[in-house]
């Protein structure tokens, strides 16, 4: 790797990245339009399973792109660990949204627009700084990037406390379980998009660290 520095380097990574953060802030606003505006849910959950499509197909660009590529930018372990951690945050938001669609959910609970209002700011956050991944100057720049993320997923785990908290309150015959559990696991499902959004942000800064 320290000779990697000296050659040509393919910079078709950096792209590939950056479309793909662009891909997750894009699926974060469809989901956020799902449940701010709860009309049209076949059709909206759609659009967040075709943006998860296309994560899919970057992803596996990145993992051709690997596979062909003698000289790579950075480790490929953190190549590797950075695609899987870009695709599995589209895939949490997308199996968010095929879960409302799935369980019939009718009205969606209030924490869960608010989470993936969190994630849509996380999103827009890897969105302006994933295409400085490969430039040592903008180190300063993207660790308060990934500052702002970590605080971020802070909100985000105040607000999923809040739901387990008062999640079963009132709640006293079987239908009434049934619909707090599976609301349960969607607001789950969004706090882990959160979670994974840091991860991804913990590792654009360590690899900006170790290239450094």
């Amino acid at each position: 790797m320290v000779l990697s520095k000296f050659m040509p380097s393919n910079p078709k990574f950096s792209e590939k990245f950056a479309a793909a953060a662009r891909n997750a802030h894009a699926t974060a606003q469809a989901l956020v339009d799902l449940l701010e505006n709860y009309t049209d849910v076949d059709a909206k959950v759609q659009r967040v399973r075709d943006l998860e499509h296309e994560g899919d197909r970057l992803s596996a660009e990145v993992t051709t792109l690997l596979a062909e590529s003698f000289i790579v930018p950075f480790d490929r372990e953190d190549i590797i660990a950075l695609n899987d951690e870009l695709d599995d945050l589209v895939d949490d938001m997308e199996d968010a949204a095929r879960k409302l669609s799935l369980y019939g959910v009718e009205a969606p609970l209030p924490a869960m627009a608010q989470l993936a209002r969190v994630v849509e700011q996380q999103c827009a956050l890897l969105a302006q700084g994933m295409p400085m991944i490969e430039q040592n100057n903008k180190i300063g720049e993207l660790t308060r990037i990934a500052k702002e993320i970590r605080a971020l997923e802070d909100q985000g785990d105040t607000i999923s406390d809040e739901v387990q908290r008062t999640l079963y309150h009132g709640v006293n015959d079987v239908p009434g379980m049934i619909r707090a559990m599976r609301g349960g696991e969607i607001v789950a499902l969004i706090e882990n998009a959160s979670d994974q959004a840091q991860r991804v942000a913990k590792t654009v800064e360590s690899i900006l660290l170790k290239n450094a």
